[in-house]
């Protein structure tokens, strides 16, 4: 029981001992004071969760988190799956994106400039998450994408990760552990961190889609 409840309480105790209030009524204002006592702890409970929820928390230390696995249809291209079982044994970065997404504005192409870069030796996958998928597609060929892209309209994959906005990037070592995370837009320096604790070879530069 909160504190203001116990404290409700007790005046409510010494004030039937002191006027005799009625057993009915006494009984009342005590009931009264513990459903108040309920409701904010319930209230607080729920305010606590749900500013949780779309908390960043810190990013996983190295090695100590395997990432969900996914299954995902391929968003544009001919039909097919992107799947993560697919890149066993070597280094991942999986980005979730959106085309409504501002920050995805800034970092897709960023992150197309990369994989060129990397000539394939740095495996980049884009996850689309809770987006229509014409818009995805277009945004995806306007910033010049080459990556294998899944398409995520429920947001599933998004959720077993952990990913309550996005932007959100995924640094996978080639065991699937995850390495480092980046909350927002990513930039190059944490593409050439993320990417050498991960043990992937790092491009000699990267350069946004023209």
């Amino acid at each position: 029981m909160p504190a203001r409840a116990r404290e409700a309480t007790t005046r409510t105790w010494r004030a039937a001992r002191e006027h005799k209030v009625t057993t009915a009524v006494f009984a009342l204002s005590l009931a009264a004071i513990l459903a108040l006592g309920a409701v904010a702890a319930a209230s607080g409970t729920a305010t606590s969760q749900a500013g949780t929820a779309g908390t960043a928390g810190p990013s996983p230390q190295a090695g100590t988190r395997q990432a969900p696995a996914f299954t995902l249809p391929v968003l544009g291209g001919p039909p097919g799956q992107v799947s993560l079982a697919a890149y066993a044994g070597k280094p991942v970065i999986v980005n979730f994106f959106a085309s409504w997404c501002v920050p995805c504005r800034k970092e897709t192409p960023l992150l197309a400039g990369y994989y060129r870069a990397s000539h394939g030796a740095v495996t980049v996958l884009g996850i689309d998450s809770n987006d229509s998928q014409g818009a995805a597609e277009s945004f995806t060929r306007a910033a010049g994408v080459g990556y294998p892209l899944a398409y995520d309209p429920a947001a599933r994959a998004a959720g077993a990760f952990g990913v309550a906005e996005i932007p959100q990037t995924f640094f996978l070592d080639a065991r699937h552990h995850i390495v480092d995370r980046v909350f927002g837009a990513v930039t190059a320096a944490d593409l050439a961190k993320g990417a050498a604790l991960t043990g992937a070879p790092t491009p000699a530069a990267s350069s946004p889609a023209r």
